[in-house]
């Protein structure tokens, strides 16, 4: 029986990397990178401090990862602040409000860092609804590690077999699916060259896993 879902946030809950995008180019330019859009796509789903940590291999930099990601979130602060048409992923609050009346037990396993979390949570007024949130910049290891959502299975408080995961990226399918988890890939138009084969499902519309629907998987 299902009892609990872990959303990803970045590409599932809001569309955020256009900013994320543009304070990575704006950080890119900072010191100096010239990252391709293969490089940067493999970045999708990860913590900043594996993509900082990346970066400073593929491009022999002799400077700590903290130095890449005080530039880049330092960007993006600026990018938030000043993005008024910043809103949630069509349907998404729909979907979150379907679960949250049908009594399944909500939690946030996202890559992004908590600060980031906390002040899309604000904007949008999603604590109420989410028994409590992981940030995996918080965690020793970065997706497609399961880390995270080994973490957030457990405070659900319920078996494996009653949770599932809605991702967005290659990697956090994979973490997913690593972690023990069914997955759901949402292939957003957002989200561009992921790879959902290795999810259960695959959807193109919350309206697909709408409670009525998602809990004949269980």
């Amino acid at each position: 029986m299902l009892k609990a879902v872990i959303f990803d946030m970045d590409g599932v809950i809001v569309d955020s990397e256009p900013l994320h995008h543009k304070a990575y180019q704006r950080m890119f330019l900072d010191f100096d990178l010239n990252v391709s859009d293969k490089l940067y796509e493999s970045f999708t789903g990860q913590a900043t401090l594996a993509i900082c940590q990346r970066l400073c291999h593929e491009f022999s930099l002799k400077l700590k990862a903290d130095v890449l990601i005080n530039s880049k979130r330092q960007h993006f602060d600026i990018l938030f602040e000043e993005a008024q048409d910043f809103e949630l992923i069509s349907g998404v609050l729909d979907l979150i409000e379907d679960y949250y009346k049908a009594g399944l037990t909500l939690i946030l396993g996202s890559s992004a860092s908590m600060q980031n979390i906390n002040r899309i949570f604000k904007r949008f007024d999603l604590d109420k609804y989410f028994k409590t949130k992981f940030s995996g910049a918080d965690l020793k290891a970065s997706k497609p590690h399961p880390e995270i959502f080994i973490k957030a299975a457990a405070a659900t408080g319920y078996l494996k077999e009653n949770c599932f995961v809605i991702e967005d990226s290659t990697n956090g399918i994979l973490a997913a699916k690593a972690a023990g988890l069914f997955c759901v890939g949402f292939d957003s138009p957002h989200s561009k060259n992921q790879d959902y084969s290795k999810a259960d499902l695959t959807i193109t519309s919350f309206k697909e896993i709408h409670y009525s629907k998602i809990k004949t998987y269980f």
